[in-house]
């Protein structure tokens, strides 16, 4: 059976000069994301994209990594990329965020699982998700109540490096890979999502 990405991705063991980045991805999620491969066509561009998301989703900072992922699901389910809502939700698990919590993402701004200050960065999420961008002064407001304005770049940093992730996944369709497609599958499709063109 064929993939669905507009763009034939390399396979994951012949990704030429970034098999390096495809292989340190392999060992810390146990697949190269289907993204990656087709990036590997343009190996700069690959090598740039792959260091940028190495310090916004792994870098030392203010914000918990589990509060990364959460924005990031936001951001994606705002832009409506579902190669990107699953991938966001498996992560965010893989960070610390609880699979119930995962599941009742919807309700963030009234669940008690959710804290103050994750209501604040995941509403931004969903905010400067929509087009055109619908954040406001209000939003930074509520942020500053819980954030530095470091940790609000950090924030930010990751609803800008799924901006581009979105566009991608979504304009490549590219294929949802097994394990986010499971997680999403057990977790995501209650609420409503389907994998929608990143599957055959």
């Amino acid at each position: 059976m064929g993939g669905t990405a507009r763009v034939t991705p390399l396979p994951a063991d012949a990704m030429g000069e970034t098999q390096d980045i495809a292989d340190r991805v392999a060992a810390m999620g146990g697949y190269v994301p289907t993204s990656y491969r087709i990036m590997a066509r343009k190996p700069a561009l690959l090598r740039a994209f792959a260091a940028l998301a190495a310090e916004v989703l792994r870098g030392e900072g203010e914000v918990p990594p589990a509060t990364r992922w959460l924005v990031a699901h936001a951001v994606s389910s705002a832009a409506g990329c579902r190669y990107c809502q699953a991938h966001t939700a498996a992560n965010g698990y893989k960070s610390g965020v609880p699979a119930d919590k995962v599941e009742r993402f919807m309700s963030y701004d009234s669940d008690p699982a959710f804290t103050p200050a994750e209501r604040a960065a995941i509403t931004l999420g969903f905010a400067a998700g929509q087009t055109p961008n619908e954040t406001s002064e209000a939003h930074f407001a509520e942020l500053r109540r819980h954030f530095s304005d470091t940790a609000i770049v950090e924030i930010v940093a990751v609803i800008s490096l799924f901006g581009w992730l979105n566009r991608w996944n979504d304009t490549m369709a590219s294929d949802l890979e097994p394990a986010p497609l499971a997680f999403a599958g057990a977790h995501l499709v209650a609420r409503g999502w389907s994998a929608g063109k990143h599957v055959p």
